[in-house]
């Protein structure tokens, strides 16, 4: 099975592939972000159903849907627009649409429209096969687009509860607030081209929050819940990953308190907390990955390439992602400190880091104490 989907926004394309391949696993999802892409996708290749917004930036969706209703009468076709006026019912009205999918859309609703327009599938449990011959061959294969992190424990069902209501942008971050993966999601969406127009970064929960409105944020938080393995179901997996969460816990609440004795935002700092054990995370998002496609992985084998790999796959996803520079500057800070450009925050932030070291540095602390103007 094939569904093709043309959706210039990343973002929504993406929940809309999730949507797809929760209702049809296995099935092939092509992904366009322009009128062209789609038109030679098609013509080299048919599909099962066609999922198509309006407005592209190289013109309107319907020039894709009237070309695949000359070839083909019967595909379904699924148009996502935000008008609702009668001159554009009508003018679309000779392409027999299917189904129309209205911005901002409610996740149930499309999951019932595409379940009802998706081809039955005899296999509902294929799993993704992994041709290399090893875990580390199988991070190197990996795109940084099937990089991610895994959601905190319970938090599908939270997600699905926010699902039935839509919630206050009040309401998501307090929910969202101490998971990495979610805060990591709303940055990036919000710190991009579709929803950035301006040069101001986002660096918080909050702010990203803000910038999307909730209808947004809580889809492509749904979204996020629908990847693979976005839930740890080995118990081994598990324990590593509450393992990392109660270290990031520590920090976020150390950074509270001194961002409170400073007089500083805690919303980047907070942000950074979260995001600085982000390689090793993904690597276990990575490793359920490998396991449900059947393969094994002893802790030894797990360890090395925490050890190896997790670093590279920090700066992966901080690229995938843009994060911005200040941001990544007060990750980094959790580590070492810079020698230039020392911003208060980022000395706060090194400050809590080594607080927490195994070993801390009397010296070093109180010199780090009085850089950050604190007695």
């Amino acid at each position: 099975m094939r569904v093709m989907i043309l959706e210039d926004d990343v973002w929504i394309a993406d929940l809309l592939k999730q949507i797809v391949l929760s209702l049809r696993p296995g099935a092939q999802v092509a992904c366009h972000g322009s009128l062209a892409e789609a038109l030679s996708d098609w013509q080299s290749l048919a599909a099962d159903l066609l999922i198509c917004d309006w407005n592209l930036p190289d013109g309107p969706g319907t020039r894709l849907l009237e070309q695949v209703r000359r070839d083909d009468r019967a595909i379904p076709l699924v148009m996502i627009t935000g008008r609702a006026d009668r001159d554009s019912v009508l003018e679309i009205r000779p392409l027999h649409i299917n189904a129309f999918i209205s911005k901002p859309f409610q996740v149930p609703k499309v999951l019932e429209c595409l379940d009802r327009l998706l081809p039955a599938f005899s296999d509902t449990t294929v799993v993704e096969t992994v041709d290399t011959g090893s875990f580390s061959e199988f991070l190197d294969a990996q795109a940084n687009n099937a990089l991610d992190l895994p959601l905190q424990e319970g938090m599908h069902e939270r997600l699905k509860a926010l699902g039935q209501e839509p919630p206050s942008l009040q309401q998501l971050k307090q929910q969202w607030q101490d998971d990495p993966a979610l805060t990591a999601r709303m940055l990036a969406a919000a710190n991009s081209s579709q929803y950035n127009k301006t040069a101001t970064p986002c660096l918080s929960l909050g702010e990203a929050l803000q910038a999307l409105g909730p209808v947004t944020s809580l889809n492509i938080g749904i979204g996020l819940g629908l990847h693979a393995a976005s839930q740890l179901d080995d118990p081994e997996l598990r324990l590593q990953a509450q393992a990392l969460m109660q270290q990031i816990g520590q920090l976020h609440q150390r950074v509270a308190e001194l961002a409170a004795a400073c007089h500083l935002d805690p919303g980047p700092l907070h942000s950074a907390a979260l995001l600085h054990r982000m390689g090793e995370l993904c690597l276990l998002q990575q490793a359920q990955l490998w396991k449900s496609a059947g393969h094994s992985l002893s802790l030894e084998q797990l360890s090395m390439a925490m050890a190896k790999t997790s670093g590279e796959l920090a700066i992966r996803l901080k690229l995938h992602w843009r994060l911005p520079t200040p941001l990544r500057e007060l990750i980094g800070a959790c580590y070492v400190l810079p020698t230039l450009n020392l911003r208060r925050e980022v000395i706060v932030m090194h400050l809590a880091a080594s607080e927490l070291h195994a070993t801390p540095d009397a010296a070093k602390l109180a010199r780090l104490r009085r850089l950050a103007g604190l007695t």
